[in-house]
């Protein structure tokens, strides 16, 4: 049976990341980036494509979790009939170890366990020689296939059929630790970690970064939680932002919309900026803007939309058949096709996160500044190229009024950035260029109906027009604004969760899928601002009872099976629920109580 999406929690060590169900199996792991192949990819097939079980013998066993306050050190309490013991899962934060690891806990009485580890990597296309290393202190398996090794230490691990088996008893206040670690195939085997100080140090690491959160607000466990997640998907080492932890989970059941999310979108990432400083995070401006000079260098008409997780270029979307997919939704998709589109609204998503960061004191630097004038100047290029838009549409480019808008808000950024920081540009032809979109818009991106459209060829709506007040190209209760919400009621909430738009061809797609969250996170915001305080509040509950019970999201919802869909964790998601929480302290009534 398929384990529910929402059932699997995440560990991160800001490098990669593993999901682990709710059953005790690790079912995706990538090591060493988020982006490699998987060693675990059981999350699309069966155990047989790769998984790590460490859970009871007793089928009948019990399972809590939770995370160790704020951090990604998760803990499973296990209760059966003979005992209570607990499965301390982490991911250690230290440079130059990527590791695994486990540790089983007595609690009480005695606890027989079942470790069982099926090691296929490269997306379960290559099956490893493994064998045994250890000594008789120190009990080790090896296992090696083309450029990948893996070294796991703790109980002695027996080879039967196509997985290796342990097995053992717990008493109160005995533990058994067990690491996976990493490395290249061609240099030494990895090097044993000290398992107590790696845990110290993983656990102090995300602790001290939580507590740095400012205004977390009236929502503060679910927003730190959230911010703790884009900090999981933001690479320690480059600084990329990816999407999504995983790829090829499907936005509906059985489907074949299957993408990979495990690379660095110019707007996800920009916005994750924006989300960063309003919390009080101001390195992290510095760190992304570094990663999108090395990222987007040499000549602006080559940007492109998304990148690897160091800045590469070069994603090419293939299917890999290793893989049947999640409850066989095929292809398994690794790459994206994406990164070849032209989307308008990019550079307008860069240049709003990068005022931000002047605003919050981030000075600009003689390239930084530069690389922005070289967009705006490209962008001048581009000005009356229809695009594919946000939603990445396969199908013909149009004239999407959200991708206007946001070529509105870079040019409209750039004379700000000249005007009220005495920066250098050319601000007459931006200005010239932001006016003529403007009335662009107001001439052919509005229905007659008093309602913004999705693009000019059409009278539908999108869900990505509530973004338009949000970068200030008309206020919240603009009378246009207010009959897109209407539209949008009436059109895109058949049960009440916002769809991002109907599938009726315009993306060159066949099949549907479900409410994206990060839309109906957007309207609680347009809720909250356009004097409908008591709808925002009451979709804020409805979206936030949908994550899971360690606070995670995915991309998508399905309101008739009450599950979540898509890829997870993902960040737009999380962003959106920390930009409607913000939304709903910044206009609660002066006579509620403050946080």
């Amino acid at each position: 049976m398929t384990t529910p999406i929402e059932d699997y929690a995440v560990l991160s060590n800001c490098r990669s990341a593993a999901l682990v169900s709710r059953a005790g199996s690790v079912d995706w792991l990538c090591l060493p980036r988020y982006d490699s192949g998987s060693m675990f990819g059981a999350l699309l097939g069966d155990d047989s494509h790769g998984s790590w079980s460490l859970r009871p013998a007793d089928p009948d066993a019990r399972s809590t979790r939770r995370y160790d306050d704020d951090t990604f050190v998760l803990v499973t309490r296990w209760e059966t009939a003979t005992g209570v013991a607990e499965v301390v899962d982490w991911m250690p934060i230290d440079e130059g170890v990527e590791a695994l690891a486990r540790r089983v806990v007595g609690v009480s009485g005695r606890v027989d366990f079942v470790s069982e580890l099926r090691l296929r990597f490269d997306y379960a296309r290559a099956v490893p020689w493994v064998q045994q290393v250890g000594s008789a202190d120190e009990h080790a398996i090896l296992a090696v296939a083309g450029p990948d090794a893996v070294v796991v230490r703790g109980p002695r691990l027996i080879a039967v059929d196509t997985a290796h088996r342990g097995r053992w008893t717990t008493s109160p206040g005995e533990s058994v630790d067990s690491v996976l670690s990493w490395g290249p195939s061609w240099e030494s085997a990895p090097a044993a970690v000290d398992v107590d100080a790696t845990l110290e140090r993983t656990r102090r690491w995300w602790a001290a970064w939580a507590e740095r959160v400012q205004s977390a607000g009236s929502h503060a466990q679910l927003v730190t939680r959230s911010l703790m997640v884009l900090r999981a998907l933001t690479h320690s080492e480059t600084g990329g932002i990816v999407a999504a932890a995983t790829t090829s989970l499907p936005e509906a059941f059985g489907g074949s919309r299957n993408w990979d999310y495990r690379y660095v979108w110019l707007r996800d990432a920009a916005l994750t900026l924006s989300a960063y400083i309003d919390h009080g995070y101001l390195e992290a401006a510095h760190r992304w803007r570094d990663w999108l000079l090395r990222a987007i260098a040499g000549d602006p008409a080559d940007v492109q939309i998304m990148y690897g997780v160091a800045g590469e270029r070069d994603l090419p979307e293939r299917e890999v058949d290793s893989l049947p997919g999640y409850g066989g939704a095929s292809p398994v998709r690794i790459g994206n096709g994406a990164v070849d589109q032209y989307q308008a609204d990019v550079i307008g998503e860069v240049m709003v996160a990068l005022e931000a960061a002047r605003d919050a004191g981030v000075e600009e630097t003689r390239f930084s500044w530069a690389l922005q004038r070289a967009l705006l100047d490209q962008l001048a290029q581009w000005v009356d190229r229809p695009d594919l838009g946000i939603w990445e549409m396969r199908g013909d480019p149009h004239f999407f009024t959200h991708s206007r808008a946001m070529v509105w808000a870079a040019f409209d950024r750039g004379i700000r950035a000249v005007d009220e920081r005495g920066l250098d540009g050319e601000v007459d032809t931006w200005r010239a260029l932001r006016d003529r979109v403007r009335a662009d818009i107001d001439a052919r991106g509005v229905h007659e109906g008093g309602w913004f459209t999705q693009h000019f060829d059409t009278d539908e709506v999108d869900a990505s027009l509530l973004v338009l007040p949000q970068v200030g190209f008309c206020a919240y209760d603009d009378p246009r604004m207010l009959a897109t919400v209407a539209r949008m009621e009436e059109t895109l909430m058949p049960d009440g969760w916002l769809l991002r738009y109907r599938t009726t061809g315009v993306d060159g797609l066949t099949g549907d899928e479900h409410p994206f969250l990060a839309c109906s996170f957007w309207l609680v915001g347009q809720y909250a601002h356009s004097g409908r305080r008591d709808d925002a509040v009451a979709l804020m509950q409805r979206l936030t009872a949908v994550a899971n019970d360690l606070g995670l999201l995915s991309e998508e919802y399905d309101p008739t099976e009450k599950r979540q869909a898509g890829n997870t964790p993902q960040a737009l998601s999380h962003l959106a629920l920390v930009g409607a929480a913000d939304a709903l302290d910044a206009t609660a009534p002066a006579s509620s109580p403050r946080p």
